[in-house]
């Protein structure tokens, strides 16, 4: 009798291939936002909750609320309301440490205060503000918009914009009137007295401050989302011009590598397709489209891996290395599943802020765009306002140090490191001629510590700042700026809150403005939505790129898209007619 294994076509009661209950754990697709929430609180690490919340907001809240008190009693040393030599000799010393500080390290305490920044929009004003406004868009949308009426969706995001705006506001506004008899701004610290007013008076103080910001920030927001340029549709892609050159770009995004042969994806579940058996489908599919006709870039626009691990890493280079044709014109730039997942099967688990973990999977993530494309994109050299280096050249006096900090990953090692990784951005690919085509990578992640609220993304000034001096430097290109999240929300009505809440772009109607230079002469390119949108905003073209992992069962097919640009004898840049290629899934059962 044939052991019960060797028997032909036969499979476990419970299939290990296909997945189970657990593997949908974390998977916006087959759980509620509702369910996930209520796992996140049953799994939460209270410790390191506290911790996170003391090291996050309970003593920047602190330093807030105590700044005005010290800047008063200091402004009233110096005047003389309080002369001792002692207090004038500190009172130097501090002034003489904070130009010292400025001087020496401007760089990195603009960037500190940048992201602190922009972290209080997206802890205090972009999720508020944005709720309400996507709120109010479904309900206008469904009532009073029609089907493929651009100028009312626009007129109606508009009005919702300011709705939300002034609603917000009004709220932040009667939280400021409740808290200020509590605040005590420009007061001494002898007027206080104990200890524990002081700490009640230092959070009413950072109340005012942060409702103020909120009730302003609120109203600013809307103004800037109601008066900018509503996105469209692309009416129609442009003809080629006579005696163009002709770019043809393959662009991928969210290719959610996973470490295991059968592993299931984080978001997807059983939803999506399992391994990787699919990014190689996509390999083999471009190799012969390269022979058939080149491909001049192979654009990957972040999410390369589910969750930034090494098992990953090494199963999307293996991919690579397998195809090096391809390999040798792709570009790739970080997503939040690169960066900001903490844990792939625990949405409730944290990074603090003094954990080395996210300090490596950047470093995973360079040291794979260096294998890449490390020897033909640069990195701009902002003292002298240049793009100079090559990534390769740029990494090569840290390279000791990075593998140092990847074995043992203590906090000596690391003081160079944060630096190293917001100075590579933005990376350029320089056009092969002075009126050629161009690519610019950003990294579009703002920093987060949670794995269930990871997807916000952010563009700094300094990385605008490299845009504008690639733009100088080669004044006569166009260019592809490939970031990961979207700068825009599609005029499309949304199935559900979660597909516009907190994904895109914290900043990014700025970021738009910023790029008004670039309009006619620019194409933007990102993933992070998992679907294919082509449309435009304020003179630029958005392309989206879907995922062909994402959003479709195993048997599912997916697809990519190959672009074609051209530039005309004007100079500026034309999207053609896109080609769209289909990718097989495997038969149902199909081991």
């Amino acid at each position: 009798m044939a052991h019960p294994i060797e028997r032909a076509n036969v499979r476990p009661v419970i299939d290990p291939r296909q997945g189970d209950v657990e593997t949908d754990v974390s998977s916006t697709k087959r759980r509620s936002l509702l369910s996930l929430a209520g796992g996140l609180l049953a799994e939460i690490s209270l410790p390191k909750l506290i911790m996170a919340w003391t090291m996050l907001l309970l003593v920047p809240g602190l330093l807030l609320g105590l700044a005005p008190i010290a800047v008063a009693d200091w402004v009233r040393t110096l005047s003389g309301t309080i002369s001792t030599f002692a207090i004038g000799i500190w009172s130097l010393l501090v002034l003489a440490a904070v130009i010292a500080i400025g001087y020496f390290g401007w760089r990195a305490l603009f960037r500190l205060t940048e992201n602190s920044f922009w972290a209080l929009n997206s802890i205090v004003v972009q999720p508020g503000y944005a709720t309400c406004r996507e709120v109010l868009r479904q309900i206008a949308e469904r009532l009073f918009a029609k089907e493929g009426s651009h100028d009312q969706y626009a007129k109606l995001r508009a009005a919702s914009a300011i709705a939300a705006g002034l609603l917000i506001c009004g709220i932040a506004l009667l939280v400021l009137y409740l808290v200020w008899p509590s605040a005590h701004l420009f007061g001494s610290f002898a007027e206080i007295g104990s200890w524990r007013s002081l700490i009640l008076v230092a959070l009413a103080n950072s109340t005012v401050f942060v409702t103020a910001y909120l009730a302003a920030g609120a109203l600013i927001w809307a103004v800037a989302d109601a008066s900018m340029v509503q996105p469209r549709d692309l009416a129609a892609f442009e003809a080629r011009p006579d005696g163009a050159r002709l770019w043809r770009v393959v662009h991928l995004s969210d290719v959610h590598v996973v470490g295991e042969r059968y592993g299931f994806r984080i978001e997807s579940g059983r939803s999506g397709p399992r391994g990787n058996e699919r990014l190689k489908r996509v390999l083999n599919e471009l190799d012969v489209l390269h022979a058939k006709a080149p491909l001049d870039i192979v654009l990957i626009t972040g999410d390369m891996t589910d969750a930034g691990s090494s098992a990953e890493w090494s199963e999307f280079l293996d991919a690579m290395t397998a195809h090096p044709t391809i390999a040798e014109r792709v570009l790739i730039m970080p997503g939040n599943h690169d960066l900001n997942i903490v844990d792939r099967a625990n949405p409730a688990r944290m990074d603090l802020p003094t954990s080395p973990n996210r300090r490596l999977r950047q470093l995973r993530t360079l040291s794979a765009m260096k294998e890449l494309q490390g020897n033909r994109v640069r990195v701009v050299d902002y003292s002298r306002r240049h793009v100079g280096r090559t990534l390769e050249n740029y990494l090569q006096p840290h390279l000791k140090q990075m593998t140092r900090f990847a074995d043992r990953a203590t906090p000596l090692l690391s003081y160079a490191l944060p630096e190293l990784w917001a100075k590579a951005f933005p990376m350029v690919l320089p056009p092969d001629r002075e009126n050629g085509l161009g690519v610019i990578v950003l990294n579009s992640n703002a920093d987060t510590h949670f794995s269930f609220t990871n997807a916000l993304g952010m563009v700094g000034a300094e990385q605008v700042i490299g845009i504008e001096i690639a733009r100088k430097q080669y004044p006569r290109a166009c260019w592809i700026i490939a970031l990961h999240h979207h700068v825009v929300e599609y005029p499309r009505p949304a199935k559900a809150l979660s597909e516009r809440i907190g994904t895109a772009l914290i900043n990014g109607n700025w970021f738009m403005r910023m790029l008004q230079p670039l309009a006619g002469r620019a194409i933007l390119m990102h993933g992070h939505r998992h679907i294919d949108w082509i449309g435009h905003c304020a003179g630029l073209v958005v392309v989206s790129a879907p995922s062909p992992v994402m959003e479709a069962t195993n048997e599912q097919t997916t697809s990519f898209y190959i672009h074609t640009l051209a530039i005309g004898t004007d100079g500026q840049v034309r999207l053609l007619t896109p080609e769209r290629i289909a990718v097989a899934g495997e038969p149902p059962g199909d081991a």
